[in-house]
Formats: structure tokens, C-alpha cells, sequence
């Protein structure tokens, strides 16, 4: 089985703050803030997350998705290249998804482990069948981004 995305692209129409353009039945200008190094890192084929700078905080681990603040001390936030592979930790498949679904059914939905975040990350499986503990690695929509978590898939490893 092999996911396929519908080709729709959300325009980036500023990039400092990355702002785009979604295209639905209505025009939707969306700006993610503090967010939105992490995904001009998906277009440089980088999975980006944060990390506490505060040297008394007891949290020292990476966070994915990336936090604007630090979650325990409300401290500032750095920027950190995270791994690229992880394993399946659980999964479930797409079969009947609503309207403005963009990728081709049925889509395997993977909650991704990485050694070393503290959280997992949703993602989707591009080729293959999901199996828990499977290890994977991360492939990144470059040639057309769409400037969403959609440039982010993974394959088995």
C-alpha cells in the first residue's frame, strides 16, 4: 500500500512569520507564529524540536511537536535538530475520512517513538503496513511542499 497526497499545496506567503494560504472552499490565511521554524525545517529535510534553556529546569528533553515555552518552567525554548528515525508506538487506519481529508485511503495514522523526546508525534505512514515497534525513518515532501505536517511521512526503515 502506498499513500498518496491530492496534490493540493497550502501557498507559503510569508515566511518571517510563515504565513499560508489554504485552500479550501474558502480562502484561509493561517500564521504559525513561533511555530513556523519547524516546518521551513521540513523543507530542508529537518525535523525540528525544542528544548529548555533554563539550566535549573529539571526537564532537559526535546519536545514534538515543538513548544513555544518550556511546559514546566515557562521558560524560553531552543531549537534543536531532532532524529529522523523512531519506531511505530501505536497506530490506527484512516478508512471513511471526512471532506477535506488529503491523503488517499485507506492512511495508516502512526504515533511515532523518538529516542530522546519526550512526547510522540502523529504522523502517517507512507508505504507499508503499520506494526508496532516497526522501525521507520522519516521522508520529507521537498519537490512540492505544502508547507503543513503533510511534508512529514515516514517508511519503514
Amino acid at each position: 500500500m502506498t499513500i498518496e497526497l491530492d496534490g493540493t499545496v497550502a501557498e507559503a506567503v510569508s515566511e518571517d512569520p510563515l504565513v499560508i494560504k489554504n485552500p479550501k472552499t474558502h480562502t484561509h490565511f493561517h500564521t504559525y507564529g513561533g511555530w513556523g521554524r519547524f516546518f521551513l525545517g521540513l523543507r530542508e529535510e529537518k525535523i525540528l524540536a525544542t528544548r529548555c534553556t533554563n539550566p535549573d529546569c529539571a526537564e532537559n528533553r526535546l519536545w514534538l511537536p515543538p513548544r513555544c515555552d518550556c511546559p514546566d518552567c515557562w521558560g524560553p525554548m531552543e531549537w534543536v535538530q531532532a532524529p529522523t528515525v523512531g519506531t511505530i508506538y501505536t497506530h490506527s487506519t484512516v478508512v471513511y475520512p471526512g471532506a477535506p481529508f488529503r491523503a488517499s485511503t485507506p492512511c495508516p495514522l502512526i504515533s511515532v517513538e523518538i529516542e530522546g523526546v519526550c512526547t510522540k508525534m502523529m504522523g502517517y505512514l507512507k508505504e507499508g503496513k503499520p506494526e508496532i515497534g516497526m522501525a521507520i525513518k522519516a521522508v520529507f515532501n521537498t519537490a512540492k511542499p505544502t508547507n503543513t505536517i503533510l511534508d512529514l511521512a515516514w517508511v519503514p526503515a
